[in-house]
């Protein structure tokens, strides 16, 4: 059987050449603890991402690619034969990924179509081969969110207030006074946190109010509201 460099200099089709040989391999089973994957990354749309090998094997002789779970031609995105250090692509090779001589993936200016599930195979010694896994998160950076309340003069044990942070991101905290908010018994968040509902309003909630908002790689805090609260 012959390696993945040497059907590289015979003149195949690179990429045919390399399927052609992964078809006939047999996959190595190695210990659970050192199962071959990718490293689960998230990036910001736009930016380059470089996704890492986890548990590489010592013995890797060349590496594959794919886009999506699993080692379907049509998803074979390139391959590199480590000893030649010789590049092939694939069809799913769109003119921004690059590996990189260490096995990597490098992929430019990430999209949003981007994310999903790649996998990849290692070539081993004696027609072996190794598969694992790994994830793309791909996320906007987040906008700074807009905090709009009910109402922001109050009467202490009559009114209710009610916040309401506006964003595109997937976690929301509150800030009371530039500190975390502790929750009392009369504040009751909204299922996705970004409403705050305080009731009765006492005087020791007045003070200033943010959310503070965030996704994997950005965050942002929202402008400061004022909240008075009058006593009779």
């Amino acid at each position: 059987m012959e390696s993945p460099s040497a059907l590289v200099l015979r003149g195949l089709v690179p990429w045919q050449g390399l399927l052609l040989a992964a078809s006939l391999l047999i996959f190595r089973s190695p210990p659970a603890a050192a199962q071959l994957s990718i490293v689960t990354t998230s990036a910001a749309e736009g930016k380059d991402v470089l996704l890492r090998i986890r548990n590489k094997p010592p013995d890797a002789m060349g590496f594959m690619w794919y886009r999506g779970e699993g080692a379907r031609a049509n998803r074979n995105i390139g391959s590199i034969a480590m000893d030649l250090r010789a590049y092939a692509t694939g069809p799913s090779y769109s003119g921004r990924e690059k590996i990189n001589h260490d096995g990597s993936l490098l992929l430019k200016k990430a999209t949003r179509r981007d994310a999903g599930y790649y996998t990849i195979v290692a070539y081993l010694r004696d027609s072996k081969k190794e598969i694992g896994f790994g994830r793309l998160h791909v996320y906007q950076p987040v906008r700074v969110p807009t905090l709009l309340a009910s109402n922001t003069t109050v009467t202490e044990h009559k009114d209710a207030v009610v916040m309401t942070c506006y964003t595109n991101a997937i976690s929301t905290q509150w800030l009371f006074n530039g500190m975390n908010l502790r929750l009392r018994e009369r504040m009751k968040l909204s299922w996705n946190n970004r409403t705050l509902t305080i009731d009765p309003v006492k005087r020791e909630d007045a003070g200033y109010y943010q959310c503070e908002v965030s996704n994997p790689i950005s965050s942002a805090e929202s402008a400061p509201v004022e909240l008075h609260v009058k006593h009779e």
